[in-house]
């Protein structure tokens, strides 16, 4: 008997913010597949019978490709399982969702995809940037960096050539390796220099750090704080809301400690919950500036 795959987006970081959904889903999975950017306590959520295997994909290093992973998810539903595929973030948001759900259909196995909130929408809101906002942001667009330089940096120049002038809000995903390069190519596109822009690294989670400055200053602003990845960039005029009195703030994130409900973990038989994933047990409140927000019509 086939069983059937199951893409759920496991949320930007704090374990708190996956859906109900999502949530019942890995209560009622044989197989968890997991990526690095998954919250370890969404597998406590799994019975303790689960099988966890970690695929996560480190920066430069993919310990797993792509098709092995298609291949592995098709493998256990064609045994039976019930598999969830939990991913970070939202799995069809740059999360590669749309190559797992076609292999499933190609060999008949069943695939349903319960969104997640993504971190292109998770991280502006965690330092309280509006992506549009009244009078000021009517639009925005998500792109990702991770081509801004290296060999397909021609290809990422042309995207943010068609879209930079075109938004109001530009937020790009996966950012902070290649933040000068990025910050360079929307000046060159025609983003103004002195343009608002914050950098948000570990969103929503309890290491979440951020600064926000001028787009030509982010990337030695983003140095100096030493801001890595796992970040996302915001740049246009709703990112002054970001901005402290000085007009240049790092923020980082003061905490609570909440909790997630949800069976105990065995050891399972795969990688171990903490093995590479974002830390993330904790939910927060920032206090925002209003004397730096953005002006709005009536």
């Amino acid at each position: 008997m086939t069983g059937r795959v199951i893409l759920v987006g496991a949320g930007p970081g704090d374990p708190e913010l996956i859906t109900l959904r999502g949530a019942r889903a890995l209560a009622a999975a044989d197989v968890v597949v997991y990526d690095r950017l998954v919250a370890p306590a969404l597998l406590e959520l799994a019975p303790p019978t689960a099988e966890r295997v970690y695929v996560g994909k480190e920066p430069g290093s993919h310990a797993w490709p792509q098709p092995a992973i298609c291949a592995l998810l098709v493998e256990r539903a064609r045994g039976g399982a019930t598999v969830v595929r939990l991913k970070g973030g939202d799995p069809f948001v740059f999360g590669r969702g749309g190559e797992e759900l076609l292999a499933c259909l190609e060999v008949g196995v069943p695939c349903e995809v319960v969104p997640g909130v993504t971190s292109a929408l998770a991280a502006p809101a965690a330092i309280g940037v509006p992506l549009t906002h009244r009078g000021v942001a009517r639009s925005f667009a998500v792109l990702t960096a991770s081509t801004a330089d290296g060999a397909h940096a021609d290809d990422a120049v042309r995207d943010l050539a068609s879209v930079a002038r075109a938004v109001d809000t530009l937020v790009l995903l996966m950012a902070a390796g290649k933040l000068a390069a990025t910050c360079e190519a929307l000046v060159a596109a025609g983003r103004p220099p002195d343009e608002p822009a914050a950098i948000v690294q570990w969103a929503t989670t309890p290491e979440e750090r951020a600064v926000a400055g001028p787009l030509r200053d982010l990337p030695s602003l983003a140095a100096a704080a030493r801001i890595g990845p796992p970040a996302t960039l915001v740049v246009g005029e709703v990112a002054r809301f970001a901005l402290g009195p000085s007009g240049q703030a790092t923020r980082r994130r003061t905490s609570r400690r909440s909790s997630i409900a949800g069976p105990s973990q065995s050891s399972g038989s795969g990688r171990s919950a903490s093995a590479g994933s974002s830390p993330g047990s904790r939910t927060s409140t920032a206090v925002i500036p209003t004397s730096t927000a953005p002006r709005s019509s009536p």
